[in-house]
């Protein structure tokens, strides 16, 4: 059988629908004791593979479907190990979201009639993690919530600190920070008493520098963000650990794995670095940037990223202070800058301080200007800037009024805060307390 796997390898990449035949011959052989179990693996594996290149979801469903009744002749820990492989599978083909959850809620149901639990459990972490990739928010929290009673019970700390973990970014993304941060501290309570490995600790310091931006301590965050970044070092060396990534072969199943795992370490450590260069932004320090590409060969690698280029875009409008730049960067870069949700929601802030800056800058010299006339100087619609200064003066940036009938905006002093009444105030409350005072003595005369 071991020909029909090398026949098989060598028609991926010519013939995918031959190859598919052949390593399905080897999987679902009829007379199953004349294949060897590490052929089996390897045929199911590499159909996983070639399913996920040729972008395939449906095929790669069934599959994992069919290949039940193979899963339970091998051992459970063996079982458990393929049957995660092969759901992760899914990560690499586009759109492939909703099938992956029906794909593991499926075996979910096949891991409680075998009754895995610890496969049960594990699946259901991951179904936690597809949930909040959906935005089924409400879902992924009453999972949770189950399997966290569970786990407590059988102190099985690793998961647990997975579980919390997913649980503080569900509470972030539904902008509930306090229960966030109260998640991340159970996890790192939890690791704090086990071994943690370094990915897991990197997705912790991600999350702990994500909640300390929410909550506009970016200096703090930085220093999260950095730790992550370095922390995933080696684990995201694509020269050692994607070597083959740019080879028209099929990657063997071990490959395809570890090239996806460094792609995904990487990826994290781009998201670690783009929000470093956020926090220099978001605290003023533009001329920081550049010296963090000399912060050794890891920030010097993303330095050609689109989303590296996008925020150093931004930077440079932010150190101008203009605000036609800063539009031009959103608009030139706008995958980049709005995919991200932390990166979107900070810029839209900065772009809304900035905006306040100049706005006082041209009015400033003025008592009664025409908004046309402030429109044309700082380069926005006017419906724009006549909201921005109405939302201004409520706010008490400045005072003023917008006089709509002529199209002006008219602006008053700062008023003087009087000190008369508070000091007439104090002097009555005095004399009435001199009074009250004269009353007791006399009644006790």
């Amino acid at each position: 059988m071991s020909s029909l796997l090398e026949r098989a390898h060598e028609a991926a990449n010519q013939s995918p629908q031959q190859a598919v035949e052949l390593y399905s011959s080897v999987l679902f052989a009829e007379n199953s004791e004349n294949v060897s179990s590490v052929d089996r693996e390897t045929a199911l594996l590499s159909l996983a593979v070639l399913f996920e290149r040729m972008q395939d979801a449906a095929a790669l469903t069934k599959l994992i479907n069919d290949s039940q009744s193979y899963l339970g002749t091998v051992s459970k820990a063996k079982s458990s190990k393929l049957i995660r492989t092969l759901v992760d599978r899914f990560n690499g083909i586009q759109g492939g979201l909703q099938a992956q959850i029906g794909t593991c809620k499926s075996m979910l149901e096949w891991a409680k009639s075998e009754n895995r639990e610890y496969l049960r459990q594990s699946l259901e972490t991951r179904l936690v993690s597809l949930y909040l990739d959906s935005r089924m928010y409400t879902e992924a929290l009453a999972l949770t919530s189950r399997l966290l009673s569970e786990l407590k019970k059988l102190d099985d700390r690793m998961q647990l600190v997975e579980v919390h973990l997913l649980e503080s970014r569900v509470y972030m993304a539904l902008k509930n920070l306090p229960k966030s941060r109260a998640a991340l501290t159970s996890a790192r309570t939890a690791a704090n008493s086990i071994y943690t490995p370094p990915p897991l600790q990197a997705q912790l310091d991600l999350q702990s520098g994500t909640l300390h931006s929410e909550e506009g301590d970016f200096k703090t965050a930085y220093s999260y963000f950095f730790e992550t970044m370095e922390g995933l070092n080696v684990y995201a060396n694509p020269k050692t650990t994607n070597g083959n990534a740019e080879s028209s072969t099929l990657p063997t199943a071990p490959e395809a794995q570890g090239a996806s795992l460094a792609a995904n370490y990487e990826a994290q450590q781009l998201r670690a670095f783009a929000y470093m260069i956020l926090c220099k932004i978001m605290t003023q320090q533009p001329d920081d940037i550049t010296s963090l590409f000399a912060t050794g060969k890891t920030a010097a690698k993303f330095r050609d990223q689109q989303v590296v280029a996008a925020l150093q875009a931004v930077a440079k409008a932010q150190k101008q202070r203009s605000l036609a730049d800063f539009e031009k960067a959103l608009s030139e870069f706008r995958n980049e800058l709005q995919s991200d949700e932390l990166i979107r929601n900070h810029l839209t802030a900065l772009y809304d301080t900035l905006m306040e800056q100049n706005l006082v800058r041209l009015i400033e010299p003025y008592s009664r200007v025409e908004i046309t006339h402030v429109a044309k100087l700082i380069g926005l619609p006017i419906g724009v800037v006549e909201n921005k200064l109405s939302q201004m003066i409520l706010d008490k940036v400045f005072f003023g009024v917008l006089d709509q009938g002529n199209g002006c905006l008219v602006i008053f002093p700062e008023p003087k805060h009087d000190q008369i009444y508070e000091t007439t105030l104090d002097t009555i409350k005095s004399l009435s307390n001199v009074v009250e005072s004269l009353y007791v003595k006399a009644a006790s005369l």
